[in-house]
């Protein structure tokens, strides 16, 4: 005699499958909402207000796509982008191409550390070398983490920390709503002027971000390995979609949530010129608690990515190169021009800007390769890129090869 199965109960025993596996994407999320992102779009919504929404939105779209074709890579042939690059190249454009990506990931570090030290003043009033200082041993505890105890906590560890950075990036919107008219006027695109370009080159840089291009296809090869063609792989392939959609729609609202507050509550303001200013700001327009909850956020922000980061860098390092270094000394490569910087007095906000133009600069290098791969049909099988989805990431590819020559132009020419 057989036994019925509540509807109810297999739909949730399906949920609960699907939940199981999801955790990569969550991971490669914080890298689009590190102290990069908060610095420019703090700076787009305090310089420009609503103007430059559109950027964000256009952004978010893109990554969801670049962050499914590189978790699609890793799943169907069990490599890494670095790796695939590696067996693809000569070894001089391989350590061309290793130099630049190191060079990325050292702005990546410098943003991130510069956010994580800034918010230990903001909290502690410490001073920003020993903060960038304890930015960099909590992030060596939380690699030690994923070392000692594999990639599953270390995903949960980065989710709890995704949920704070939620929490204390949105709560402005939440007490002091912005426009809802003005938010619909900013997805029309536009710019004002060079520094609007600037930022708008910032903000993509900060979001498409090449270090989390590559890092995407290690985190679902080394959740899932390499999936069996056939079913078991329409189905993590499916999943995976769900995964990098529910990540950036989080990531998305949460850089949203930035600029609108910024546009909201400093907008027009003459005394707004970094983030701590930023911070002052929002204590005063707002109150304490939105402030601290601003600040916790920050903190969160920037001890989750450099983890993240410096993760990354070694494996892209390893996929290179086929070496690896000890882990005090990975961490020490991208953490002393950090320092050197807060050390140095320059301009943390400033610095944070910048950085992201850097990394904008280097996401062709990520995300080229990556096009190029997932739709050669000898490596990916059945699996290739539709010809909608090469047409899509081919214009991706342009839109900010394009955004950052119009910079140059402009930065160059005075305009």
């Amino acid at each position: 005699m057989s036994t019925a199965v509540a509807p109810s109960r297999i739909s949730l025993r399906r949920v609960r499958g699907v939940a199981v596996l999801l955790g990569p994407a969550f991971v490669a999320a914080i890298a689009y909402v590190d102290p990069g992102n908060v610095a420019s779009n703090i700076s787009a919504g305090a310089q420009f207000g609503y103007l430059l929404v559109w950027v964000i939105l256009m952004a978010n779209l893109m990554a969801a796509l670049v962050q499914f074709l590189s978790a699609k890579l890793g799943l169907v042939t069990g490599r890494t982008l670095p790796e695939v690059v590696r067996d693809r190249a000569s070894r001089p454009v391989r350590l061309a191409y290793w130099a630049q990506a190191e060079l990325v990931a050292m702005a990546t570090d410098l943003a991130e550390v510069v956010g994580g030290a800034i918010a230990l003043n903001l909290l502690f009033h410490l001073p920003l070398i020993l903060g960038g200082v304890i930015t960099g041993v909590v992030s060596m505890v939380l690699l030690a983490v994923q070392n000692r105890r594999g990639q599953k906590p270390f995903e949960r560890v980065i989710i709890g920390m995704l949920a704070v950075i939620a929490i204390g990036f949105m709560a402005s919107v939440v007490i002091s709503p912005p426009s809802l008219s003005e938010t619909a006027g900013g997805l029309l695109p536009r710019f004002s002027g060079t520094e609007s370009v600037l930022l708008a080159a910032a903000m993509i840089g900060a979001t498409v971000m090449p270090h989390a291009i590559y890092l995407h296809s290690a985190l679902t090869r080394d959740r899932h390995g390499q999936a069996e063609a056939g079913a078991p792989r329409a189905r993590l392939l499916r999943i995976t979609r769900y995964d990098v959609g529910l990540a950036m729609l989080i990531a998305g609202a949460v850089n949203l949530s930035m600029l609108l507050m910024a546009a909201n509550t400093l907008g027009g303001r003459d005394d707004v010129d970094s983030i701590e200013s930023a911070h002052a700001a929002v204590r005063d327009a707002l109150g304490p608690w939105a402030a601290l909850l601003l600040a916790v956020g920050l903190l969160a922000s920037g001890l989750a990515s450099t983890s993240v980061g410096a993760y990354a860098g070694a494996m892209i390092m390893e996929g290179l190169l086929r070496r690896s270094i000890p882990l005090l000394a990975r961490r020490l490569v991208t953490l002393i021009p950090a320092l050197i910087i807060l050390a140095a007095g320059i301009d943390p906000t400033r610095a944070l800007i910048v950085s992201q133009v850097v990394l904008s600069f280097g996401i062709p290098f990520a995300l080229i390769p990556l096009v190029r791969f997932t739709s050669d049909r000898t490596l990916m099988g059945a699996d290739v890129n539709h010809r909608v989805t090469n047409a899509l990431a081919w214009l991706i590819a342009a839109i900010i090869t394009g955004l950052n020559l119009l910079l140059i132009y402009l930065t160059v020419t005075g305009h």
